[in-house]
């Protein structure tokens, strides 16, 4: 074999050696990134499977709550739903079904006294009413409106005319409270927002008055 020859065998050694070096650093390279990859990802799942599973496990705690007996509850029945056009005088307050106005409180977070007819238009329709006294500590006003955004079949609003700082009601249902940490408040949305106790459970909450 001539010199010229040995060269070119030997380059073509060399770049032999080398191409397989290279596709051996590029093998580890890809078990590295893919690898890490794939760790990332099932941390991910698993990350993702935990949250699912704790919201599933919050909701049926919360839904197993809902149907044990709320301690302090105070129920109605024989209730009256004739839809009626003059001022409605309610045993209890704020009322907690019976005659009322043909339109509803659109349901939502209000600052002003509502029309007590027409909330109970409202309370017909599955939803729960939120109400308290005007001098409510404005902390508590803001938490109370925070659980009212947490369901559409929830209005809030203040009641000039109820003698305790909280009380949530729905048709035939109410529950007093003394403050808006009461945990028996949520409990109690859980178990009476479009409840089938109402004349009208799924009826619309929108579309009524705002007032």
């Amino acid at each position: 074999m001539s010199n010229a020859s040995k060269r070119r065998a030997e380059a073509q050694a060399i770049l032999t050696a080398l191409r397989a070096e290279q596709k051996a650093k590029q093998r580890k390279r890809n078990i590295f990134i893919y690898g890490s990859f794939g760790l990332v990802l099932a941390a991910i799942v698993t990350a993702v499977a935990l949250v699912i599973t704790g919201s599933i496990q919050e909701k049926n705690a919360a839904l197993e709550a809902a149907r044990k007996p709320i301690e302090g509850i105070q129920t109605y029945s024989g209730l009256s739903s004739n839809h009626v056009q003059t001022q409605v005088s309610y045993p209890q307050e704020p009322g907690v079904g019976g005659d009322h106005a043909p339109a509803w409180t659109n349901c939502g977070v209000y600052t002003e006294p509502v029309s007590e007819e027409r909330a109970v238009h409202s309370l017909e329709h599955g939803a729960v009413w939120l109400s308290y006294k005007p001098d409510l500590p404005a902390e508590e006003i803001s938490k109370l409106a925070a659980l009212a955004k947490t369901d559409p079949y929830v209005l809030l609003s203040p009641n000039k005319n109820q003698t305790e700082p909280v009380t949530a009601t729905a048709w035939g249902a109410r529950l007093s409270v003394p403050n808006a940490d009461d945990s028996r408040v949520p409990t109690f949305i859980n178990a009476y927002a479009q409840s089938p106790n109402a004349p009208e459970p799924g009826a619309s909450c929108t579309g009524g008055s705002n007032d």
